[in-house]
């Protein structure tokens, strides 16, 4: 029995994580994060949680950003912009996921629209200010 909770404090941990953060972390970050106060997490455990939370629709993915895959604890529609340079990932929290735009998209596919993910790429202000200062 103290297995089982054991192991479900860890998944309760991860998902917490994820829920409690505007932050969008990588496997390694929450791994990280968790690490001092789960000492017997393993870097595994995350990884197979995430890949459960996304299958199960806890979390969403946003994908590869710089070579990480990263992840979002809030599932309902919002829109992101991702920074091509740092990897930052902000929500934006004054623009909303239109919903004539993902019914339009569910007419012209002729199937239902399950999840629908708004984002924007581009260079941050940090960056751009960096690549500004740089240059002179």
């Amino acid at each position: 029995m103290e297995q089982k909770q054991k192991h479900f404090r860890k998944r309760d941990a991860i998902l917490s994580y994820l829920r409690h953060t505007d932050q969008h972390p990588s496997a390694e970050t929450i791994y990280a994060q968790l690490k001092h106060e789960i000492p017997d997490l393993s870097l595994g455990t995350v990884y197979r949680n995430l890949a459960l939370f996304k299958q199960q629709g806890l979390i969403q993915s946003l994908g590869d950003v710089n070579g990480v895959e990263r992840f979002d604890g809030t599932v309902v529609p919002h829109v992101h912009f991702i920074c091509n340079v740092c990897g930052d990932i902000v929500d934006l929290k004054e623009l909303h996921v239109p919903e004539l735009l993902c019914n339009k998209a569910a007419t012209e596919a002729g199937a239902e629209v399950e999840q629908c993910m708004l984002t924007f790429f581009g260079t941050c202000s940090k960056c751009g200010s960096e690549t500004t200062t740089n240059e002179q």
